[in-house]
């Protein structure tokens, strides 16, 4: 498996890493990644690996077998053999804004207490699909109760839970399109706030701010219909 180093702490922009396989599609697996994969609605980081003499441009990042997270070079650049030591250097201003919009879109989930059926992440938006029926607030409210949340400087944590403890709390799952994450068959469970502040706690894999003041202000720009039961809420950060 490769050791997920942005778990631990997903501001580390640099580490060294040792290649570990080259996959026939030319992607290349390390030890240790500092790159997030493609998954729950968040995109692949990019960046730069480097080792003597060369620098490769890493376009995304996606979940390979048993555990293994394969970086994926732009096409026509030599690859490190096996056993190479490289070093990794994350393209920091998109994964930093990938960390405020998911955090935020948690805030979504607050902001609107139904379940969630999908969601999607880029660099400048992000999107929510809830199962509901109805439409809800006024987009003008909706933006107001999401920065009044984002102004209240609720600190973000992460803790850990078993598969067991997890079905005795269903109510923990918001989103019902991915599965919770797992890690030797624990849960991470994201908190936002804490003890009488405590606004959030879920299920997430995905990298997050330590506070809700660094994600700024955000508007909803749009919501639509998506079939009978289900709307979907576009969020962006205000210029």
């Amino acid at each position: 498996m490769t050791a997920l180093l942005f778990l631990e702490d997903s501001y580390r922009k640099d580490a060294s890493a040792t290649v570990t396989g080259i996959t026939q599609e030319g992607g290349i697996i390390l030890d240790q990644s500092i790159f997030y994969a493609t998954s729950g609605g968040q995109p692949g980081d990019r960046g730069l690996m480097l080792w003597p003499d060369i620098q490769l441009k890493i376009e995304t990042t996606l979940k390979g077998e048993d555990g293994k997270l394969v970086c994926m070079p732009a096409e026509g650049q030599p690859l490190p053999n096996v056993g190479q030591v490289v070093a990794q250097r994350l393209d920091w201003d998109l994964r930093y804004s990938h960390m405020r919009m998911h955090t935020a879109l948690h805030l979504l989930s607050v902001a609107i207490p139904l379940p969630v059926t999908g969601g999607a992440i880029t660099a400048v938006k992000g999107r929510l699909d809830f199962d509901m029926p109805d439409a809800p607030d006024e987009k003008d409210d909706l933006s107001a109760r999401m920065n009044e949340l984002i102004a209240r400087s609720l600190d973000i944590s992460e803790t850990w839970i078993t598969q067991a403890e997890l079905e005795q709390k269903p109510t923990l799952v918001k989103t019902f399109s991915v599965q919770p994450p797992k890690d030797a068959g624990k849960i991470r469970l994201i908190r936002i706030g804490h003890g009488e502040n405590q606004i959030d706690l879920q299920p997430c894999g995905g990298t997050h701010v330590k506070n809700t003041d660094e994600i700024g202000k955000v508007m909803i720009s749009k919501i639509e219909k998506k079939g009978r039961q289900n709307r979907r809420v576009h969020l962006v950060f205000e210029a």
